[in-house]
């Protein structure tokens, strides 16, 4: 797998700046000399930079090595936007996240999540999801006993999604089962997303 990627990376031809994470595992930094010299031998980097993305380690001078190595150029869209996704993509994103969180190696593999109704205001932002699953003991999984671990997803996106939209959030999510709808195409299209052509 490793040498087909870098087999792209030679193709084009790019200059390449090789990002190793999970530095952080290895006790003695001696160890990771004879690996980044075997890297730089299988192709010339531009840099090898070693990092911790689990504790946030190496990143100080990523940034100023990437500016440093960019092609000039005029902005690719305005200073003042954060992002080119929708908030209401970005709230249904929140509530995967949850998902996955709070139900770790439970969550049912197919599981997605549509935003019904997306009301923004000055003060109050309501959003109704519902979290669609392919079969009723799925269901079950998501709601939890007595309703619990649906509330606690609801807790913890509504906190996100205030301090994302800058208001109170009302948001308000129940579980359905849609059966199949991973494998009909309207459905999966109904949900929001887009297949490939």
């Amino acid at each position: 797998e490793d040498a087909a990627v870098l087999s792209l990376i030679r193709e084009s031809s790019l200059p390449v700046i090789l990002l190793i994470n999970k530095v952080d595992l290895i006790r003695d930094k001696a160890e990771l000399f004879p690996f980044l010299a075997a890297m730089q031998a299988r192709h010339e980097f531009l840099a090898l930079y070693p990092i911790s993305a689990r504790r946030d380690r190496g990143f100080d001078g990523l940034l100023d090595l990437l500016f440093k190595h960019m092609p000039p150029g005029e902005p690719m869209y305005d200073p003042d936007e954060v992002t080119t996704i929708t908030t209401r993509f970005m709230a249904a994103e929140i509530i995967r996240e949850k998902l996955a969180r709070l139900l770790h190696d439970e969550l049912p593999y197919k599981t997605t999540v549509l935003i019904e109704r997306f009301d923004e205001s000055p003060h109050l932002t309501e959003i109704d999801g519902i979290i669609y699953v392919a079969r009723d003991s799925q269901k079950g999984i998501v709601i939890g006993t007595g309703g619990a671990k649906l509330k606690e997803i609801g807790v913890q996106a509504r906190h996100d999604l205030e301090q994302l939209l800058n208001t109170k959030v009302m948001l308000r999510l129940w579980a359905k089962v849609r059966e199949d709808w991973a494998d009909d195409e309207r459905a999966v299209q109904s949900l929001g997303y887009q297949l490939p052509e």
